[in-house]
């Protein structure tokens, strides 16, 4: 039986992932589920479909992932399962697949709403189900009809050039406080240094401990993107940025 992953906004404190752990493993005796995170802030769409993106692939052909953050639910926004890259997801049509949408999809159906699915509970009583299915083998196209439109997708914004300075922004902040951006090594060479709120952080350098203790430094991160980060502390909460915010590459 393949593994389900589990991401959603609902945290710790109440009995949301309980209830919706309940659902998987009272319909898919056996499964293993595995948490990505619950912490993703309330109805952050974006960071969800960031954590998501960075994860899916490390696990194997044929998981199951199963994302609920969903502020609009219960409204007219889709609920959707859909395959590709050879995994399985199973969430809401609001965006949360954008990071994951890159690939080619192979088949996308639209879920069905039980008629008595608590229309504020979503993740319990119309995700977890068709995950479920899934993990017991139901094929695909049995849980619901073909969908027909464009899966939503979440708009970001590209690097751009200034005469001769690349300017990215901050697209996710981390528990540690670390600054992730849409830059990567192609908009920084190794000739180039980075700023940010009038701040020379220097070249990129190779990890946290290429500074000393409480200083700014910019690296490549784990997953490809250039980070900012202050080594022992927090860079979001050093420079006072957070998503949005402005990094600048001065190429000369």
């Amino acid at each position: 039986m393949p593994a389900v992953t589990l991401l959603t906004d609902f945290g710790l404190s109440d009995a949301y992932v309980a209830e919706l752990r309940g659902v998987l493993l009272s319909s898919a005796p056996g499964v293993m589920l595995v948490d990505i995170t619950h912490a993703i802030s309330p109805g952050d769409v974006w960071a969800g479909a960031y954590v998501l993106g960075r994860a899916w692939r490390h696990f194997p052909a044929g998981t199951i992932h199963l994302a609920v953050v969903d502020p609009g639910v219960g409204t007219a926004r889709g609920a959707l399962a859909l395959a590709t890259g050879g995994h399985y997801f199973v969430g809401p049509d609001n965006g949360i697949f954008t990071r994951v949408l890159h690939d080619t999809v192979v088949e996308i159906v639209a879920l069905p709403t039980p008629p008595d699915a608590a229309p504020t509970f979503h993740g319990r009583d119309v995700f977890a189900p068709a995950a479920a299915a899934l993990a017991r083998g139901a094929p695909l196209q049995s849980l619901g009809t073909p969908f027909r439109g464009i899966p939503e997708r979440l708009a970001s914004a590209e690097p751009r050039y200034e005469g001769k300075a690349v300017v990215g922004e901050v697209i996710y902040v981390d528990r540690f406080g670390t600054l992730v951006t849409n830059l990567t090594t192609e908009h920084v060479p190794s000739y180039a240094s980075l700023e940010v709120e009038d701040l020379d952080l220097g070249p990129l350098r190779r990890t946290f401990a290429d500074v000393v203790a409480g200083g700014l430094v910019a690296l490549v991160g784990s997953d490809g993107a250039v980070e900012i980060a202050v080594r022992n502390g927090s860079a979001a909460r050093r420079l006072g940025l957070g998503v949005g915010g402005q990094v600048r590459v001065r190429l000369g």
